[in-house]
Order: C-alpha cells, then sequence, then structure tokens
C-alpha cells in the first residue's frame, strides 16, 4: 500500500511520515526529488528556493515530474508513505498504482502557525498575517505547474484532523489505514498464478520468444517451465538453436527447432521428480502449440489458462476442448 500525504504548512504531515515509518512504511518525499537537483546545481535549499524551484521543474518537464520520479523507484511487494504532494498531476500520476491512497492532513490555520513558530525555522513567517498571505499563495494559482494545494486535497481518499494531542492524531491515523487496508484490492488466483509465470519466463534462453509454463494443483504450484534447449545443450542464446539463430519466419521449420516448450518442459519436470499432474491447471504465457497441446491431454490435465493468444491456436484449443480440458483466456493488463 501507498499512502500519499498532502496538507498545508504545519499541519502535521511530518509527524504523519514518522508514524508510518515507525509502522515499517518506507518513506520518500517529492521534495527530495527537488533537493537533489537544487543541489546538483549548488542552490541553496531553502523553503522558498524549493518551491520556485519545484515549479521550474514542472514548468519544464510537466506537472507530474516530480510524481514520475518517485514512482520509478516504488517496488509493488512492499508499502510506502510519500510527503509533500502537492499539485493534482501528482496524485493523476501515482493513482497509476491501485494501492495509493491519497490522506489529506488537517488543521486549523492558528493551530499550524504556532507549529510554525514552536520549530522557528529559518525564513518561516514572523506574524500571523504573512503567514496567511504565504498558506494563500500555496494554496493554488493558475499556473497548472505551481503549488495547487486546495485542488490536490479535494482529491483525497481521506481527511486527518490534527488540532488535537499527538496521541489523538496517532490513534486516527491507525483507524484510517485499517479502513484503506482491509479495501486493499489482493489479485485473483488466476492473476497471482499468470503473474508468477510471466517472471519464470524470464529464464528462457530462447531468442525467438521467451515463453512459459505453471502447474498448479489445490492453489499450490507444483511445477514450473520455460522455453529452451534440452538440459546439457548449450543454450539456444549462445547458438545452441540453429533454427532460432537463423532467425526465420516465425513459425516456420518448427520441425528442426531445439528447444523444448514451456508446457512440455513443466510436464516433464513433474515427472522427473515424480509429480503427478492429474487434474491439474496449467497457467501458460502464450496457448499451447498443437504438440504441447496432445502432451497436456495425454497428461491428464484438467484446465489449460493462457494470457497471449499463440498464431497457431485454432487447432490447439479446439482439440483441447474436444477432449474435455477446459481453456480460458486471461490476459494480464500490460505494464506501466
Amino acid at each position: 500500500m501507498i499512502i500519499g500525504l498532502t496538507g498545508k504548512n504545519g499541519s502535521g504531515k511530518g509527524v504523519a511520515a514518522d508514524f508510518l515509518k515507525e509502522l515499517g512504511y518506507q518513506y520518500y518525499s517529492l521534495s527530495d526529488v527537488i533537493r537533489e537537483e537544487m543541489v546538483k546545481k549548488e542552490i541553496q535549499v531553502t523553503r522558498e528556493n524549493l518551491i520556485k524551484f519545484a515549479n521550474e521543474m514542472r514548468t519544464t518537464y510537466g506537472p507530474s515530474i516530480l510524481a514520475e520520479k518517485i514512482l520509478a523507484k516504488l517496488d509493488p511487494d512492499k508499502n510506502y508513505v510519500v510527503d509533500s504532494i502537492r499539485n493534482p498531476f501528482e496524485v493523476e500520476t501515482l493513482r497509476k498504482r491501485k494501492d495509493f491512497h491519497l490522506l489529506v492532513i488537517e488543521a486549523e490555520p492558528k493551530t499550524r502557525f504556532e507549529r510554525i513558530k514552536e520549530r522557528a525555522r529559518e525564513k518561516d513567517p514572523v506574524t500571523y498575517e504573512d503567514f496567511l498571505k504565504i498558506d494563500a499563495a500555496e494554496a493554488g494559482s493558475r499556473d497548472p505547474a505551481s503549488q495547487q494545494l486546495n485542488r490536490t486535497q479535494e482529491l483525497a481518499d481521506a481527511a486527518v484532523g490534527n488540532n488535537g494531542t499527538i496521541d489523538e492524531f496517532r490513534e486516527q491515523l491507525k483507524q484510517v489505514i485499517r479502513t484503506l487496508s482491509a479495501n486493499t484490492q489482493r489479485p485473483d488466483w488466476n492473476t497471482y498464478f499468470m503473474g508468477i509465470a510471466q517472471m519464470v519466463a524470464l529464464r528462457s534462453n530462447c531468442i525467438k520468444r521467451k515463453v512459459a509454463a505453471v502447474l498448479v494443483k489445490d492453489r499450490r504450484i507444483i511445477s514450473t517451465g520455460y522455453n529452451g534447449t534440452p538440459r546439457g545443450v548449450k543454450n539456444c542464446n549462445e547458438g545452441g538453436c540453429p533454427r532460432c539463430n537463423h532467425f526465420g519466419q516465425s513459425g516456420a521449420n518448427l520441425d528442426a527447432c531445439l528447444c523444448s516448450h514451456a508446457e512440455e518442459n513443466a510436464i516433464v519436470q513433474a515427472a522427473y521428480h515424480g509429480v503427478s499432474v492429474k487434474g491439474a491447471t496449467i497457467y501458460t504465457t502464450f496457448s499451447p502449440c498443437l504438440t504441447c497441446t496432445k502432451i497436456i491431454i495425454n497428461a491428464g490435465i484438467a484446465e489449460v489458462i493462457y494470457n497471449t493468444a499463440y498464431p497457431m491456436e485454432d487447432l490447439s484449443i479446439r482439440l483441447l476442448k474436444e477432449s474435455g480440458i477446459t481453456v480460458t483466456q486471461h490476459t494480464l493488463p500490460a505494464k506501466n
């Protein structure tokens, strides 16, 4: 889960981020992207310069540039807190991840001003009037590349008030995170196993096409396979298969190919280790060819689920269905 934080100066975003870090969330701040660029250009890092330089970056590279740089660093299997979100385009970019949730931290202006006075940072406003002027300037602008805090806050999934004690604030955060966690979507079983098959395909040594198959029984993986030359034979990508290395037309001269197919390898691996595949489901990144289709049928596999249609799939699909095997296409969405 990715928790994004937005809110006005002195609202308590830093306190929220520290609390989430205690819970194991990894921390990123869009402001850190700006600081890194400023340090490279030897520009003094002050709040005024940060705002100015951020606006320049958004104008030059697009209003979502800061979020794009952070998004590229986020792994799919970790929890993150992303601070300093100040522009609607940044929210739009981060929402490319379906596990992103934006929290707005809210506090009364006078409360925020007292906090700013207490932290006593250089060039922070000294009077309440100056504070309100800066607050209004940061809240919105006609320039889409500038800070748009009001519009950004309107996009929040939840709001957390921070006008009381830190303990009260932390308790509110706990409640919001519990609610968001309960609504987090997990991949269904077909997406889960097909995603694993796509990762297995990266092990393929075939230079023509990378394909993988995953055999599953009772929601447990019993075997995997990917296409490539047989055990002990020089890898295809090292010149082991003359047909593939000839770079001929796709689908031609298949009888001269030395590479074993992914489905074939998955079934053979199971047999090699004495594991029955009867009644199993096979997940394949491509629909099986005719040869693999016949192997699948005779192995007693009950279901075939594939991601992408193989160019010569019609006869294979008809044969699988005729033999009583359930056939389903489960296409995974393209990755950003």
